[in-house]
């Protein structure tokens, strides 16, 4: 999971959420009909909705809507994970970077990060560096550069994050922006078992409203969603600013902009950008 940089938007310190080993199931009492209708219609995962996710995720973790400059970047912002890199910032401490290397590792043995496995299987967990320095930030620069690892961060950025997110959105039967909720949620909370992770904080929602697939309403729905989110921010030094919700994703949703059509303008952190 990927926090800004200069921002410290990682997990706390003290909690180390699991992100890279599980998925976000969709609801099964859902309805069939509604499920469907959502399903068919225009979602995150049309590709030019798709492109404008990943620059206002980008706009929130890296102060830029050029995404596709991050799939180099990597840095230890002293939130406890170790290492953050690349396009949704895989962590040498939650798992999902160690799944990303030996992923790219299985596609092109001997590549350039393929000697640091160990030292990944043995600092999962922890903040440690042990065994990555002092090269490893090189050798990820490095990588960077080879259109398979680019195309291994595209893989796992979707297997563990986008894809799961935009299920469970459909299955809810929320539109984009709805699916982009969530799909920033997964990003910044993972999907593990801890109380601030993304179906903890789709649980604490639930509590207060009713997706449109059980009947309720969207926007509706999306407030106490967003409400539960910054909840989770608000337990975690790291996660206090809550402006990529309040001057962003409320933004769009008090305007009703369902579908996240373009022209979007918000601000994170102090900082505007728009797409036209």
């Amino acid at each position: 999971m990927m926090p800004a940089a200069g921002a410290l938007l990682g997990s706390a310190l003290l909690a180390l959420p699991v992100t890279a080993h599980a998925t976000a199931a969709p609801d099964p009492a859902v309805r069939p009909a509604a499920a469907a209708t959502a399903a068919a219609a225009t979602g995150l995962d049309d590709p030019a909705k798709k492109e404008i996710a990943m620059k206002i995720v980008s706009s929130a973790e890296n102060s830029s809507l050029d995404w596709k400059a991050q799939y180099k970047y990597i840095e230890d912002i002293g939130d406890g994970r170790g290492y953050t890199a690349g396009i949704i910032g895989f962590c040498s401490g939650t798992g999902d970077m160690l799944d990303l290397v030996e992923h790219y590792t299985q596609v092109k043995p001997g590549n350039v990060l393929a000697k640091y496995l160990p030292a990944l299987r043995d600092v999962d967990g922890s903040d440690s560096h042990a065994g990555l320095d002092p090269n490893f930030t090189r050798d990820w620069a490095k990588a960077a550069r080879d259109a398979e690892f680019r195309k291994a961060q595209d893989r796992e950025r979707d297997r563990v994050y986008f894809n799961p997110s935009v299920r469970q959105g459909k299955a809810d039967g929320v539109g984009v922006l709805g699916q982009f909720i969530y799909y920033d949620a997964i990003v910044m909370h993972g999907d593990g078992t801890d109380p601030t992770s993304f179906r903890n904080i789709r649980k604490r929602a639930l509590s207060k409203a009713e997706p449109p697939s059980r009947g309720g309403n969207e926007t509706a729905w999306l407030n106490a969603f967003l409400d539960a989110r910054v909840w989770a921010m608000k337990q975690e030094e790291a996660h206090s600013d809550t402006s990529r919700v309040d001057t962003a994703q409320r933004v769009f949703l008090r305007k009703g902009n369902l579908n996240l059509n373009t022209p979007l303008d918000w601000k994170v952190y102090g900082d505007s950008f728009h797409i036209g």
